[in-house]
């Protein structure tokens, strides 16, 4: 009689989900992430290999700009929003809780076809010089920005994206504004600014890395070239400085702190308060661990050591 009862309160424990094992934490479901452009690539490669180790999980990504992440999480319409900017304050008010997980840079991007290539390749553009060109509304020509003097006038156009997004919050930090007061024309996306670019061989615009280098050659995407800064003002691309020719280069050199930042930048995984759903928080902590040795094949680099163990004590790793 002792016996069965012991056997029979097991089972009810098991089948209650009390047990050791049952209360191990949800299994399986869907996990909704949306948000940034630059954290797309990793993201869905980190998805795929995360599926290896549970199977039953569903996750849908997809990507919409930094601004729409953010309200899509803070609405409660996704679990995990990709945000490639620091998490503000007024979102932290709104209950934003933010885990940086890689790190990576936006460039200025221009097309290869532009009329004084040459130039820009050995002289560079200089912070000021894009300044001129993002947060002024006059018009001015390639051959004027480079001081060349010449008979031939090919007018800039400057392009910019349309959507709330950490690229455009990035490039206008560097330039020490915000992204409302970028000037130029707006396009939707990483994708649609690059695209813009390629097909306007007097445009210029930026990107986040992987949208602007091809990620099988490593090299610049077709019809991109990644315009040098000139860091130090000098008038000259000095070897210090030359680190655009591929994405392992340029990588480099945000890696050692040789292209500043910003425009390099850290990238979340932000939620609507620390996650409380065990799958949430099993993702995240893979993400934090493991998932980082995914990084460099996509072209990212890993965020501050610091940062990396503060999300991971606040997960309970």
């Amino acid at each position: 009689m002792k016996r069965s009862l012991i056997v029979m309160v097991a089972l009810a424990l098991l089948l209650s989900g009390c047990g050791k094992k049952g209360a191990k934490e949800e299994t399986g479901g869907t996990i909704s992430i949306s948000g940034a452009f630059a954290l797309y690539p990793v993201t869905i490669r980190w998805a795929e290999e995360y599926k290896r180790i549970e199977p039953g999980l569903r996750i849908d990504v997809s990507a919409g700009g930094a601004g729409k992440g953010m309200a899509d999480v803070l609405a409660g319409m996704v679990d995990i929003a990709m945000v490639s900017r620091a998490v503000q304050d007024v979102e932290k008010e709104k209950g934003a809780w933010g885990a940086a997980v890689a790190k990576d840079a936006v460039v200025p991007v221009i097309n290869e076809q532009n009329p004084v290539l040459s130039t820009l390749l050995v002289q560079g553009v200089t912070r000021d010089q894009f300044m001129a060109l993002w947060l002024n509304d006059q018009e001015s020509t390639w051959e004027e920005l480079m001081k060349l003097g010449a008979n031939q006038k090919s007018l800039i156009r400057v392009y910019t994206r349309s959507d709330s997004c950490g690229a455009a919050e990035t490039w206008a930090q560097y330039l020490g504004k915000k992204q409302e007061h970028l000037k130029g024309i707006g396009v939707y996306g990483d994708p649609g600014l690059a695209q813009a670019v390629r097909k306007d061989p007097q445009g210029i615009g930026y990107n986040n890395v992987n949208y602007a280098y091809d990620a099988t050659t490593k090299k610049p995407v077709a019809g991109l070239t990644v315009l040098p800064i000139d860091l130090d003002g000098n008038g000259v691309i000095d070897p210090t400085e030359s680190f655009y020719s591929t994405r392992d280069d340029l990588i480099a050199a945000i890696s050692d702190g040789r292209y500043p930042s910003p425009p390099a930048r850290e990238l979340y995984f932000v939620c609507k308060g620390i996650p409380e759903r065990p799958v949430i928080r099993r993702f995240i902590n893979w993400v934090l661990n493991a998932g980082q040795a995914y990084l460099g094949e996509a072209g990212y680099i890993a965020p501050a050591a610091t940062s990396l163990q503060t999300a991971k004590r606040i997960l309970g790793e």
